[in-house]
Parts: C-alpha cells; structure tokens; sequence
C-alpha cells in the first residue's frame, strides 16, 4: 500500500517537513478560498478553535465527504466517456484515489468514536447531529464544484485537510503526555491493518494522514490548472 508506506516514512519529522513544505504555498482560487474559509469558521464557531475528541471526530465525519462525491461523480461521468480511454483512465485514477482515502477517513471516524465512547458520554448534536448537517452541506458544495471545474472541488479539500492537519498538531502537542498513557484497543483498526500502542501514536498517524491527503488533493488540482 503506497500510503502506508509513505506514512511510515513520515513519521521521521524532517522527511515530514519537507514533504509537508512542498505544498505549503499552494494557491487556491477565489470560490473554493471562501467556501473554506466559510466552514472552517463555522466549525470553529460550534467546536471552537482549540481542537478536542468532539472536534476531531466532526473533522472526520466531514471529511470523508469529498472523496466521496468524487467517486460518485467520477461514476456518473464514465457513463459519457466509455469511449474515450484517455478520459475513462483519469475517471478511474480519481475514483481509485477517493475510495482509498474514504476508507482510511472512515477508519479515523470509527476509531475516533470509540475512542469517545470509552472517555465521554456521546452527545446526539455535538457528536452525531450537526457534523451530518455540515456533511450534507459539503457534498453538495463539493459535487458541484467538481461539475463546474474539478480544480475547485480538490483546492476545497486541500484547504479542509491542511485545517486537519493543523488541528491534530495542535492537539498532540497540547495533550502529548496524556495521549502517550492512553492505550488504544480497536477491531477496526486491526482489521484496517494499522498497529499503535496508544493514542498518541493513532493521532500522529492520522495527522500524517490529513497531510498526504492535503498534497493529494493539491496534486490532482494541478492537472487542471492550464
């Protein structure tokens, strides 16, 4: 699996700045800039700006949602270009690339939640309500974006995941000792093939995640840039 493999190279911490500096400056256009911004504040606004096992989870919820409506689209698009090998294989590389990161995001929401369950009483709103509300809305604007010029719709999702990776750093250095004490015990990280002794380890390998996630996707906007 080349993520994996790539996310064991990044748990050395120079490697990790080097591939994260690549696309530190990468500029994003003027919609996917405000919708961004725009849900960024509003998850700010609902879970506050320091990061916590309620926001985090929100994140994950969330986050799956572009990988998903690129599937979905790419899908829908195949039905118009079966005749066209050369478009059919990009629609089959995006459709590849969103399955493989929609299944590691719901890894990180199924771990998370659990994670949850076992410190904290679930909250319906906080937990469950809202980020379904934040995900609908982010489909939508996803799908369409993608519709209009697919560039956008990656530049949003390289903006949601670099405030990922921003949000898990900050909560790893914040509770750094307090999540090397706490061990993880997860089916569904086992079955998902992934092995950590404690959430200190699960949370830096999510980390890590978001940032191949953020380059991934700034990679994929760049083949339409003209």
């Amino acid at each position: 699996n080349r993520h994996e493999k790539l996310l064991e190279t990044l748990k050395n911490k120079e490697k990790l700045l080097e591939y994260k500096k690549e696309y530190d400056n990468f500029k994003t256009s003027f919609l996917p800039t405000i919708l961004g911004r725009f849900l960024i504040f509003l998850g700010n606004t609902v879970y506050g700006k320091r990061p916590s096992y309620a926001k985090l989870k929100a994140v994950e919820i969330i986050a799956r949602i572009p990988y998903q409506s690129w599937e979905s689209v790419s899908y829908m698009f195949q039905t118009f270009f079966y005749s066209n090998e050369k478009k059919a294989i990009e629609l089959a590389k995006i459709s590849d690339f969103a399955k493989l990161a929609q299944d590691n995001e719901t890894m990180h929401v199924v771990v998370i939640s659990q994670i949850i369950q076992s410190h904290e009483k679930e909250n319906f709103l906080i937990h469950k309500l809202i980020p379904l509300i934040f995900s609908f809305f982010y489909f939508v604007a996803s799908w369409i974006l993608y519709l209009i010029n697919p560039k956008y719709s990656f530049e949003l999702n390289y903006l949601f995941e670099d405030h990922a990776f921003a949000q898990y750093t900050e909560f790893i250095n914040r509770y750094e000792d307090k999540l090397k004490e706490k061990e993880v015990n997860s089916e569904y990280l086992k079955f998902y093939g992934r092995n950590v002794k404690n959430e200190y380890e699960l949370f830096v390998s999510i980390k890590n995640d978001e940032i191949i996630h953020r380059n991934e996707s700034a990679k994929e906007a760049q083949k339409y840039i003209k």
